[in-house]
């Protein structure tokens, strides 16, 4: 039947998006990706972004002069006799109008304006702190995943290779060649490996719900690509205390301490009063003069000792207290990532007696339990064991390289990867 050009164009659209779409699911998502997409989807990010600039307005606003006050009344108007009420009768009686300025000494005002600035700098750490831990769960989720995937089709090779088993001994002990406890051995090898799978299921699907968590339901569906680069991480050479000070976390309490700081100096700026100066204009009745005034007030600091020099300090004293949470901070920061450094050098020189000496030998002792068995010499069930021993050594190999790996992750996120979407950079 002839289809009429125009239709047959949209039905071929139709179908090249419907595959596209297709291939778009299928896409397997890497590591580089998952962070990207965890990136965009973050609303904390976005939250302190946006107290970023609240506290930079903050320090404008603050370094400006109070707004000046406008004052009017009426002074000495008549309450009683026969000029009461009256605006113009008696020569006391005035209608004032007036403004009065603080002047704040710039010094204060660029205290209080470079106090905002601190917060402004705290929050960028702080964003800049929240970007790693965001890159690391990320990372840390997308290897529970990627590792579970990977066990779960080891011990699923093995399911098929030890139902094979099951089929030769069932053909044997037919023909008379084999017992029938050669059978009930791997048809429970069987069972035992269904069993396991059934536990890596329930640990990748707890991995695929917190990879969720940072890229969202229908990305963490996707198959997962590429191998995680855990052999090596910059931090292996920098492991110094000033390396360490520009990590986000410490630069975050780094700010704090320079924000109780400002508090401080500005502490000690408020035991010099501001003044205050007026001008106003009076109208009296028509038969009088009007009035002009000029005053300055001026506060009393009378008991400095009780107040401003008790508020100097307190400042000093949480200026204290931050200074020694910022030490304590270095040294535990310091102890964990030295512990985290060791653990991750250390799984990499088991890794590598794993793969070099105890899987092969794993390995070979299996080839030989399964030609004995072949040759008559011994019986199934201790070929199946030496296959479960090689399974339970690919395993541990398996999981000592996620542990590893996920060493690798606390490192290498400690400090946020540059290579990062453009919504995620820091606002100028």
């Amino acid at each position: 039947m002839f289809i009429p050009f125009p239709i047959h164009r949209t039905i071929v659209t139709a179908l090249m998006v419907a595959t596209a779409s297709a291939s778009w699911a299928a896409d397997p998502l890497t590591l580089i990706e998952a962070q990207r997409i965890a990136i965009g989807r973050s609303q904390q990010l976005v939250a302190q972004g946006a107290l970023t600039t609240a506290a930079r307005e903050q320090a404008v606003a603050a370094g400006q002069l109070p707004d000046p006050v406008l004052k009017f009344g009426i002074d000495n108007l008549p309450a009683d006799g026969a000029d009461r009420g009256s605006l113009t009768r008696d020569f006391m009686t005035m209608r004032r109008i007036g403004v009065m300025q603080e002047i704040t000494r710039s010094e204060k005002r660029q205290l209080r304006s470079e106090r905002f600035e601190r917060d402004a700098q705290r929050v960028q750490a702080q964003r800049q702190l929240t970007l790693a831990n965001l890159q690391r769960d990320t990372a840390l989720a997308w290897l529970d995943r990627y590792y579970t995937e990977g066990m779960r089709e080891l011990v699923q090779q093995q399911i098929e290779e030890t139902r094979r088993q099951v089929q030769a001994a069932d053909i044997a002990f037919r023909a008379g060649r084999g017992s029938q406890a050669d059978v009930f051995a791997a048809r429970s090898a069987v069972i035992q490996l269904e069993d396991r799978i059934a536990q890596i299921d329930r640990q990748s699907r707890n991995a695929g719900l917190m990879l969720a968590r940072w890229v969202g339901t229908q990305d963490a569906d996707r198959p997962l690509s590429g191998s995680p680069p855990w052999q090596t991480t910059s931090l292996q050479s920098q492991v110094s205390s000033e390396h360490f000070k520009q990590h986000p976390d410490l630069l975050a309490m780094g700010a704090e301490v320079d924000a109780v700081e400002t508090d401080a100096r500005l502490a000690q700026a408020n035991k010099q009063a501001d003044w205050s100066v007026e001008a106003s204009y009076a109208q009296r009745g028509p038969a009088y003069s009007n009035m002009l005034s000029i005053g300055v007030s001026i506060p009393l600091q009378w008991d400095q000792k009780n107040r401003q020099n008790r508020e100097l300090a307190a400042k000093l004293a949480l200026v204290d207290e931050a200074k020694a949470r910022y030490e304590d901070m270095l040294r535990n920061h310091e102890a964990e990532v030295r512990a985290w450094l060791n653990d991750w050098q250390t799984g990499k020189d088991r890794l590598s007696r794993y793969r070099n000496e105890l899987i092969p030998t794993a390995r070979q002792r299996t080839e030989a339990a399964l030609n004995s068995y072949r040759t008559g010499k011994s019986d199934l069930a201790s070929a199946l064991v030496a296959r479960r021993d090689e399974i339970d050594t690919r395993m541990q190999a398996l999981t000592l390289e996620m542990e590893t790996a996920r060493s690798w992750a606390q490192l290498n996120f400690l400090v946020p990867e540059h290579s990062m979407p453009a919504q995620a950079k820091e606002q100028p």
